[in-house]
């Protein structure tokens, strides 16, 4: 009998290729998001760093400064934050891209295992018949005898 050949099995590779791409852009997105995460949290850091060591200060060229800075910081977490949210629609628009390429693939996953399994039924009925044949001819080869 033939060897298992599903007849789709290229567009189901190209579909294969397609999930992984999608895949490898939602791994860069989440990337992304982390990046801008990390430089926020590095920034909150900044912040309680100069808050702490501006305790206590009444020189007023300190104050001005830890303002001006605070100014700072306030605009890059403001950007970040803007950064992180459109990093966020991004990541989720890849989300869906993945989803509808990991339908399509398990849709035709499952309409090979559909065929495979046709197929293992066909080379067991094929399978039995010839040892049906067999024990026929033998039966009848010793009835002659």
């Amino acid at each position: 009998m033939k060897k298992f050949s599903f007849e789709l099995e290229e567009v189901l590779e190209v579909r294969n290729f397609e999930q992984k791409q999608a895949e490898a852009e939602v791994a860069k997105c989440l990337s992304i998001e982390n990046e801008i995460n990390e430089n926020l949290k590095k920034i909150a850091q900044q912040y309680v760093a100069v808050k702490t060591m501006m305790k206590g200060s009444k020189d007023f060229d300190d104050i001005a400064s830890q303002s001006q800075f605070n100014n700072l910081i306030a605009f890059q977490k403001e950007n970040l934050l803007k950064e992180l949210a459109q990093a966020q629609i991004e990541t989720e628009k890849k989300r869906e891209i993945l989803k509808a390429c990991m339908q399509k693939t398990q849709a035709l996953e499952k309409m090979k295992e559909i065929k495979f399994n046709e197929y293992r039924e066909e080379v067991k009925k094929t399978e039995n018949k010839r040892i049906e044949e067999i024990a026929s001819i033998k039966i009848n080869s010793q009835n002659l005898k």
